[in-house]
């Protein structure tokens, strides 16, 4: 059986019939391509394929001999003009100037009269000289003519500042309102070796639904504009520059999977590197990716910044279920196209996070799986202590048992750090963010043979 709709909601499926309920969750079509994830609490023989259209209309074929009824969450997702994440807006076209590269700028203001090197000062007052500009009346030094062309035929913000939380450490989660009312997080976290990082978000919720990640919980709702990315490190500058410090790093890590979005994601680190603007080094911007492996490719192809892949897994079976992305993308695959696609790379190395889940993926023949499955890739390996959150089913393995993990990986030759919590008394640390609202994403299966353990966890 196969529908084609507009809609995605709870869809309730017997032997014969597919019975579709819209969710009340308000998101959009996103992407373009084809994703297929498996979906759970239904027979094994069950394959639920959405398919994204340029056209911006979906399909969905399930193919069931199950006798049992089941029902399974799919995010929801409306039309919107774009399949590539922009949202339109209602104000006579005006462009978003966060939006442009500085090339695209350059043009723009061209195209209205203006000279290039009144595009120059411009962008260096969007992101240089500690101006951080968001209205015209802070545009210093630019003449009447421009500011005045500017007031009328562009928009500087695409986010709007809600609120701002402390953790004790210091860590900072910014919330930020969309144009459509929805809410996204960016965090901050300072360093006592003078290195502050900005992690920002990609999507609003996530369609990777990974079981020990908060936002996966959400669902994706939809793509973050260009502009709504980078404007949350310039916002990170703006507002928290006075008391951290030099804000010096970015990590593609907050909410949704940045390569579920690589047009916006690329074009956004590409203005945050500019050297006239932001001027972070690519070495220090890091995009993060759960394994979509054609989106791989085409960063290793596109761009200088720096690479990490949530791995969290030595086994196809724990990936499948922690990770449902992985049963599109097997573990080999992924691994293999990092081997090929680095080679050729100097002095490059990808990063691998690996949350440690007590009991699933932390035992000392997990580490030395994982040294076997990382050779031949430049890379270094991230240790990630899990970050507990409502409805979790896992907990964290202990700092001791790390340790051990950590000592096996080294032996084997392996770059490894461990990252222990920031921020996670505010739902600030890594898998935290987000907002679940009524509809939540699917648990997975378990293993059988980790059902026990699962169990004793809870």
């Amino acid at each position: 059986m196969s529908t084609t709709m507009r809609r995605l909601g709870i869809i309730t499926l017997t032997n014969s019939a597919a019975v579709v309920t819209p969710s009340l969750l308000s998101s959009t079509a996103a992407f373009p391509g084809t994703l297929t994830l498996p979906s759970p609490l239904l027979s094994d023989r069950l394959t639920n394929s959405i398919l994204f259209h340029e056209s911006r209309s979906l399909s969905f074929s399930c193919f069931s001999s199950s006798s049992s009824s089941s029902a399974a969450y799919l995010p929801s997702l409306e039309e919107y003009p774009s399949a590539k994440g922009s949202v339109k807006r209602d104000d006579n076209q005006k462009v978003v100037l966060k939006g442009m590269t500085y090339a695209s700028l350059q043009e723009w203001v061209q195209s209205h009269g203006f000279r290039p090197g009144q595009a120059l000062m411009l962008w260096k007052r969007l992101y240089k000289d500690n101006i951080w500009a968001n209205n015209v009346d802070e545009l210093e030094g630019l003449n009447k003519d421009l500011k005045r062309m500017i007031s009328e035929h562009a928009e500087f913000g695409a986010l709007s500042f809600k609120d701002i939380r402390s953790a004790s450490d210091g860590t900072r989660k910014i919330l930020f309102t969309l144009d459509d009312g929805l809410v996204i997080e960016t965090v901050v976290i300072p360093c006592d070796r003078g290195r502050t990082t900005v992690c920002v978000s990609s999507q609003v919720g996530c369609a990777m639904n990974c079981q020990f990640c908060y936002t996966g919980r959400m669902g994706l709702k939809r793509n973050l504009t260009t502009a709504e990315i980078v404007e949350q490190a310039v916002y990170a500058r703006r507002l928290l520059s006075h008391e951290v410090g030099s804000i010096t790093n970015v990590v593609f890590m907050g909410m949704g999977e940045p390569f579920h979005n690589i047009d916006n994601v690329i074009k956004a680190a590409n203005i945050m590197v500019d050297e006239n603007g932001l001027h972070f080094s690519p070495r220090k911007v890091t995009v993060s990716t759960s394994g979509l492996v054609p989106q791989l490719k085409r960063f290793l192809r596109e761009s200088n910044c720096a690479l990490a892949v949530s791995l969290n897994a030595t086994t196809d079976e724990v990936r499948n279920w922690i990770m449902p992305i992985n049963r599109k993308y097997k573990l080999s695959l992924l691994l293999e196209t990092l081997r090929e696609g680095l080679s050729s790379r100097h002095k490059y190395k990808v990063l691998f996070e690996y949350v440690m889940l007590a009991g699933f993926n932390d035992s000392m023949d997990d580490a030395r799986r994982l040294v076997e499955l990382v050779q031949g890739i430049p890379c270094k390996i991230n240790l990630i202590q899990f970050n507990p959150h409502s409805g979790s089913q896992f907990i964290q393995t202990e700092e001791d048992k790390m340790i051990k993990f950590r000592n096996v990986l080294a032996e084997g030759g392996c770059t490894v750090l461990m990252r222990f919590s920031r921020g996670n008394d505010q739902m600030a640390a890594c898998g935290q963010l987000g907002m679940i609202g009524a509809v939540q994403a699917p648990v997975m299966r378990v293993p059988e043979q980790f059902r026990t353990a699962l169990k004793a966890s809870v």
